[in-house]
């Protein structure tokens, strides 16, 4: 191992994963290793896998090509979702060497005693019921944003979902664990931190171990809210039931959590709602969308939407578009249903045509192009405060405003992961808006 210095990393999929690898690899840093893009010739490139639509899973092929193409010789591992749920899937794949599953991913650095190349891939799986424990991580050092994971596992039962066969029960990290994440991650100069989970809302449950809620959701976001050094802290997709009306008058006066919020809704029909084992009909997610927007009129609302689950007639896709048409949300996360395995809804009947899918899918990406355009109008000539990314493209330099309005101005390396304050002009013919500094060091 000695002779193998360098480690890449890909990730797949969500917030969640990111959090995860980043630790993954700061293991690999503890054990001699040198970090590099994946892009570059490596030791052993790590894959952190996705099952969340199929698209996540056929990509991971063409992953594996890049690390062989960047070097043949190059030790392949699998982690994550899909190596959890298709360990011989990944393991057929050419140039496969390891494959992790739910509970041995974080130990992966145990398995680096002998990396030649055999041919065929060794598997280390377990069965979903024996991922009961719980495994901090954070992400640092790969975005301006930290993601903070708070929460793993699901005990729902949504009809189209794999996640709690990937990730199993729900549990939680414990209260002072996270408050210790977020200081670390504070004192590293990270100015914004996401909480991140499968569950987010969950928060409590097996927190020590058992189903008991020795601390809430509202418990850590008060807790979060007190920790130092923090400007920023905001929370992820955190499901609408869940999403107690107590967390959203807190937030409209907190400290550092910023007014954007991203809820799940996946249909707007009740009938559709229920056929997804969904925990909530519609009207409660106006309701939540109305809190939201009367403590806090500028906060930005997410709605991630999934069009052409099985059943969903022509009338009730309407349905979802008109509710959605007509709700003060921000933008919209489109999926398109995808039939995964040991799912119910894989065998539900009345199955919509995948070009119906195609075509509804477009449409509601549409609307969300349309509804971010209206939101975005509706804060110009409004204060903010931007945090500045660390890419250049194309000549500029864009970031957040709090409440996730993104904006670009001319590339300036000095801006990268620093906050100021703002007045939103303009929107570019890119969608994304212009704007002039309210401090007087930056004023033109």
């Amino acid at each position: 191992m000695a002779n193998l210095q360098k480690v890449a990393f890909y990730t797949l999929g969500c917030k969640l994963n990111f959090s995860e690898t980043s630790t993954i690899a700061r293991s690999f840093k503890s054990e001699g290793f040198q970090r590099v893009e994946f892009s570059e010739e490596a030791d052993i490139y790590v894959i952190n896998t996705c099952s969340v639509t199929e698209n996540a899973d056929k990509r991971f092929k063409t992953i594996v090509k890049q690390a062989q193409k960047a070097n043949e010789d190059a030790f392949v591992i699998a982690i994550g979702c899909y190596a959890q749920l298709k360990p011989e899937e990944l393991a057929d794949v050419n140039g496969v060497d390891l494959v992790l599953g739910a509970t041995e991913k974080f130990k992966i650095t145990d398995y680096l005693n002998d990396l030649t190349k055999q041919g065929f891939a060794e598997i280390h799986s377990c069965e979903i019921e024996d991922a009961d424990f719980y495994e901090s991580a954070y992400s640092f050092g790969d975005r301006t944003r930290a993601f903070l994971k708070v929460q793993d596992g699901c005990d729902y039962k949504c009809t189209y979902c794999t996640i709690p066969l990937a990730r199993g029960i729900s549990r939680s990290d414990n209260l002072q664990n996270v408050l210790n994440n977020a200081s670390e991650i504070a004192a590293k100069g990270i100015k914004e931190i996401v909480l991140t989970g499968v569950n987010i809302g969950d928060y409590g449950k097996g927190e020590f171990g058992d189903k008991k809620h020795e601390h809430t959701f509202l418990d850590l976001v008060k807790a979060l809210d007190e920790v130092e050094g923090i400007n920023r802290l905001r929370i992820s997709s955190i499901e609408p039931n869940l999403l107690k009306n107590e967390t959203i008058d807190f937030v409209a006066q907190s400290n550092s959590f910023v007014p954007h919020f991203h809820i799940p809704l996946q249909s707007g029909s009740n009938h559709i709602l229920k056929a997804m084992r969904r925990r909530y009909m519609r009207e409660l997610y106006v309701e939540k969308v109305s809190q939201i927007k009367t403590v806090m009129p500028n906060a930005c609302i997410g709605v991630d939407v999934i069009v052409g689950f099985p059943g969903e007639t022509e009338e009730y896709f309407l349905e979802t578009y008109n509710f959605l048409n007509e709700l003060d949300i921000s933008y919209l996360h489109v999926f398109s249903y995808s039939e995964r395995e040991n799912t119910p809804a894989a065998e539900m009947e009345h199955v919509v045509p995948l070009s119906t899918r195609k075509k509804r899918s477009k449409m509601l990406r549409g609307l969300s192009a349309k509804k971010r355009r209206a939101f975005y109008e509706s804060q110009l000539e409004t204060t903010h405060t931007v945090l500045f990314e660390g890419e250049n493209k194309e000549g500029y330099i864009h970031g957040f405003t709090e409440n996730y309005v993104k904006v670009k101005t001319p590339w300036n390396p000095e801006l990268v992961n620093t906050l100021h304050q703002i007045k939103l002009d303009k929107i570019d013919e890119d969608g994304i808006v212009r704007f002039t500094y309210n401090e007087p060091e930056f004023a033109n």
